[in-house]
């Protein structure tokens, strides 16, 4: 049996899932932090295609998840989305409440370019 908080956090991202679609215009930006590690894709839902990804896994800081890595992979990210010329994004937390590192995640793509 699954623990309250993760029932919650599914259902927040089955009720999110429904109204967030990327385009080619404005791709969705979707952001998962494990045990482990903290990854993010930005993927056009229309054509079924990523975009761009990044991931703690393979960067200096892997093992680490935590803020300072959040805000790393924001700086990257962002940094490969205008290397694609993708400016405004939709911002999907995958059922995560907006605090720590999806916060610092999401305010280091703001502060390096990226319109939510």
């Amino acid at each position: 049996m699954l623990g309250k908080n993760i029932t919650n956090q599914r259902r927040r991202h089955l009720r999110l899932r429904k109204r967030l679609i990327g385009t080619s215009n404005q791709p969705r930006l979707c952001v998962t932090v494990s045990n482990k590690y903290i990854s993010a894709q930005i993927i056009d839902d229309s054509n079924h295609h990523t975009l761009a990804f990044a991931t703690t896994q393979t960067m200096e800081l892997a093992n680490k998840n935590n803020i300072e890595a959040a805000t790393k992979l924001g700086e990257v990210l962002a940094n490969r989305a205008k290397e694609k010329n993708i400016t405004s994004i939709i911002f999907d937390r995958a059922g995560r409440k907006y605090h720590g590192k999806v916060q610092a995640f999401a305010d280091a793509c703001r502060a390096n370019g990226l319109i939510f």
